[in-house]
């Protein structure tokens, strides 16, 4: 059977009338398309019913998949604990998952479980399903930090073990759109919370989902959305199948996006293959960067190469431009891979005898040392883009308004501890937050006094 039905729901906990109250009635548009979404999920009578649930145990690095025979839960943290649920899972599906995911090395398995109760991200949908069909077992699957790619691949382990099992299987990708539609709402407005309603909604509703690889991480970050992982999911799900999509409703009166979309698989169509597809648009993107990497990068690149690769520092190139042999200055090194930073270390004053020497040492301790992140493995390096920032001399100033977040770069110090944020960053729109971050950095309080320097950086990509 494989996977019969997809559909994209949010979960605002007061569309349960016990939890609303009458407030719910101010999503009436949503809750109608979410009856019709669940009666035409049911329809299908699933099996197994795969959920993707944002408030599911979250990693950074890891998919956690739920354990055991099934779980319990109720929503008594909204004031309604007399609505309850209990579910089964379908274990024989999640050890095949893991299974799986393990032969593809995608980070993902039942460890890691630290409250079995069910959330809210997956109970809402739940709601609404068991009014038409509860004859179904579950696999319940949390998000992680990593790439879009990766989520992608999941849903593909996903549909792969449907089609071994013979499976009738359902997926839901349950997530709110944006939490920052207005002023007056819950979280704040951002201009990029009802841009991303727009766009996500035109995406889902024509079932692009090669378009879904198209919004940045800041971007996301900036609209506050929830979602964005489980549609990722779900869509890797129906990969290589032609699909009829339905957009069912689309509002926000409570400052956050709810959408409703449902997915019949049709037959086979293996033009719609969207990681293949990403990844060789990405493949070029990156070939042709590389193309016209400057010598500082390109050492960069050179040195993490081979480091990783053969354990060793390279030899220096002999032909480099003067300044790299001759000048010494702070430098920093940065990483990032699908768009993520993957690693970044610098200096603030030169350490080595020449900016070249600077580059090599940064690169090496980029890639293989900076503490938020595992060192880069060798099957990324065709994956990864580099920037060189090559500081100038710094200056003492009194006052954030000798701050321009696009040109100086900023160092905080308050005794022993200092912090320093780069200029010009993608999702550092303000002083304020150069600033909050900068402190963040050096473990100084957002309300504690700082000394500030200014500094400008030549930037090689």
């Amino acid at each position: 059977m494989g996977i019969t039905s997809a559909i994209m729901v949010p979960h605002p906990p007061l569309i349960i009338p016990e939890i609303g109250r009458g407030k719910e009635n101010g999503i009436e548009k949503t809750i109608h398309a979410y009856d019709e979404a669940a009666r035409q999920l049911a329809e299908h009578k699933p099996e197994t019913i795969v959920l993707i649930s944002p408030h599911q145990i979250l990693y950074s690095d890891y998919f956690h998949i739920s354990p055991g025979n099934g779980a319990k839960g109720d929503f008594g943290r909204f004031m309604a604990g007399q609505v309850k649920m209990e579910v089964s899972y379908d274990t024989e599906f999640v050890k095949e998952l893991c299974a799986l995911a393990d032969e593809r090395d995608i980070p993902a398995g039942t460890m890691g479980e630290r409250d079995k109760s069910l959330d809210h991200g997956t109970m809402v949908p739940l709601y609404f399903i068991n009014k038409y069909w509860k004859d179904y077992k579950l696999v319940r699957i949390g998000l992680s930090g990593m790439p879009l790619a990766m989520h992608y691949e999941l849903g593909q382990c996903i549909k792969m073990v449907a089609d071994k099992l013979g499976r009738n299987v359902a997926v839901i990708a349950s997530g709110d759109l944006s939490h920052k539609l207005t002023e007056d709402g819950p979280y704040g407005y951002s201009k990029d919370g009802p841009e991303y309603g727009r766009r996500i909604m035109d995406v889902m509703e024509r079932a692009s989902f090669n378009e879904l690889f198209d919004f940045s991480e800041y971007f996301l970050e900036s609209a506050a959305e929830c979602g964005h992982r489980s549609f990722v999911i779900m869509a890797g799900t129906l990969d290589e199948r032609a699909v009829e999509a339905r957009r069912l409703s689309y509002e926000g009166p409570f400052g956050v996006g709810y959408g409703v979309c449902t997915y019949e698989p049709e037959g086979k169509d293996s033009g719609r293959s969207f990681k293949k597809q990403f990844e060789n648009i990405l493949q070029e993107r990156l070939a042709g960067q590389r193309k016209n990497e400057d010598a500082y990068v390109g050492l960069a690149r050179k040195t993490i190469e081979e480091y990783i690769t053969m354990g060793k520092t390279p030899d220096m190139p002999k032909e480099l431009p003067e300044e790299m042999q001759k000048k010494q200055a702070g430098v920093f090194v940065s990483i990032k891979k699908d768009g993520r930073l993957r690693g970044c270390i610098g200096t603030i004053e030169a350490v080595q005898s020449s900016i070249a020497k600077e580059i090599v040492a940064n690169a090496i301790s980029a890639a293989t040392r900076d503490p938020r992140f595992s060192p880069i493995k060798q099957a990324e390096l065709p994956w990864l883009t580099i920037s060189v920032d090559v500081l100038g001399d710094t200056e003492k100033i009194s006052s954030t308004d000798e701050l321009d977040v696009k040109r100086y770069g900023v160092i905080v110090t308050r005794g022993r501890r200092r912090g320093l944020l780069l200029p010009n960053l993608e999702g550092v729109d303000t002083v304020e937050e150069q600033l909050a971050i900068a402190k963040q950095k050096a473990g100084i309080g957002e309300d504690e006094p700082v000394e500030m320097e200014r500094f400008e950086v030549v930037r090689h990509y």
